[in-house]
Order: C-alpha cells, then structure tokens, then sequence
C-alpha cells in the first residue's frame, strides 16, 4: 500500500497513475493534502476512485494560512468518508516558509482535531526533533502516530517505538548516502514500518531524477526487505497490514 502521495503534485493524469500503481501491485493510496486546494483536489481523486484514500491537514510551510476560517472549513473536510487521518502535520525549521510560533499553533490545533475524531496522524519533522517530540509528548499520547520520511538518528527512533510510533519509509532509503536512515531501518520492527513514496518527490534509485509515483513502491520494499533479511513478499504482506491497521482501512 502506498501510504503518502501527492497526486495533486503529479503532472500526469491521474487516472493513469492510479492504473500503474495497481499493475505495479500497490492496490491502495492515500493522497496527502497540504491547505484548502490541495484538500479539495484529494477529496474528489478519492471519491472517483475506490481504492484512494485522502488525509487533510495544514503542512508546516503552510501553517500561517490555517486561521479560524480555514481551521472551520478543514474540520469539515475531516469527516468525508474517505479521510482517513489528520496530516500531514507538523514542524519544519530548515526552510521556516512559516514562523516556529506559526507552525506550533497549527501542529497543536490539528492533533485536537485528531484527537476530537479519533484519527491517526501523519507527522512532517525536519530538524524540529525534540520540539515535535516534545508536543507529541503533550498532546498525543495513546494515538497512532506515523513520522513521515522519518529522518531521525536511531536514538530517537529507540524513542519513537517505545511510544508506539510508526515509521513512514520510501525512496530515500534507496540512496547510497542515506547511511542513518538504512541504519534504522534495520534497528526499528517491521510491524512499523509504511510504505510511502512522498510522489512526486524523493523517487528512488534507479529513477532518480524523474517525478516520484506510487508505482515505484516495489523498489521501496526491496531496499527494505533487502536491509531486514525479508523476502520482498513478506515486506509487502506485513506493511500492508500495518498500513490497514493503522488507517483503518
């Protein structure tokens, strides 16, 4: 299962991305929505489609534009059938597109958004560790939590499992310089592990350089199943049920 894409980033049709991931075997998607347009380009890729599926939640770079009104109209958007979690959501200080005080208000009000209907989370981290962990701490206890391209060392994912976090892995782990990550890979459990591709970003080895589909998910189970000693078939079956676990679908 494909658990994190933009198919409303991808500059293809999306009916023939869909019917590519499905040749590929990736027989579900979950489309990630960033603010109010992308939510609603999402929303209707999963009502015309059955096997897509949509989360909603103001991205970090976009957190200045989620004030009363936009919160008002995300909460609707939050319960459509088809939306199966509250992300992605979360901290980003390398490019800071919104202030830290900006994000942190908006991370808080979207996991009291989760928590009031009972809604997993999928979590942007980048070089914010310890202050994501901190309101994780605070306002997410007992909930499923998935970091998206997790980029954290291994003392953190440590942390991360004993919480009962979930590890949302893709291309990156494909690339020769991704050292950390592939160390990670082979510390975390398997029964934690989603597969994701970020489309169309990060695309893996050997298609770097072209846009990221969901269909180039194969290529991610092999790395992985490759770093845990797995066959790439039980990487498929056991991600997959973490997947359907952990969204509810």
């Amino acid at each position: 299962m494909e658990t994190h894409a933009h198919l409303d980033m991808i500059k293809r049709e999306v009916k023939d991305v869909v019917q590519d991931a499905r040749q590929a075997g990736v027989t579900k998607i979950i489309t990630i929505g960033i603010d109010l347009e992308s939510f609603q380009k999402n929303l209707a890729y999963a009502e015309r489609f059955s096997n897509v599926y949509t989360a909603v939640g103001f991205h970090p770079h976009e957190s200045k534009k989620m004030k009363e009104g936009e919160l008002f109209l995300l909460e609707k958007m939050v319960t459509h059938p088809k939306n199966v979690a509250i992300g992605e959501i979360g901290l980003d200080y390398y490019y800071k597109h919104s202030s830290p005080e900006a994000q942190s208000q908006a991370f808080q009000k979207q996991i009291d958004l989760a928590n009031k209907y009972d809604l997993p989370i999928i979590i942007h981290d980048r070089d914010a560790h310890q202050e994501t962990a901190n309101i994780l701490t605070e306002k997410a206890q007992g909930k499923k939590v998935v970091l998206h391209c997790f980029s954290g060392n291994i003392s953190l994912a440590k942390w991360c499992v004993e919480q009962g976090f979930y590890f949302g892995i893709g291309g990156v782990v494909t690339f020769k310089n991704a050292l950390e990550l592939t160390r990670v890979v082979k510390e975390i459990p398997l029964n934690r592990i989603l597969l994701e591709t970020d489309s169309p970003f990060l695309t893996p080895h050997p298609f770097r350089g072209k846009p990221n589909e969901p269909k180039y998910i194969p290529y991610i189970a092999e790395k992985i199943a490759q770093l845990k000693g797995k066959t790439v078939e039980e990487v498929a079956q056991i991600t997959t049920e973490n997947a359907q676990y952990f969204f509810k679908i």
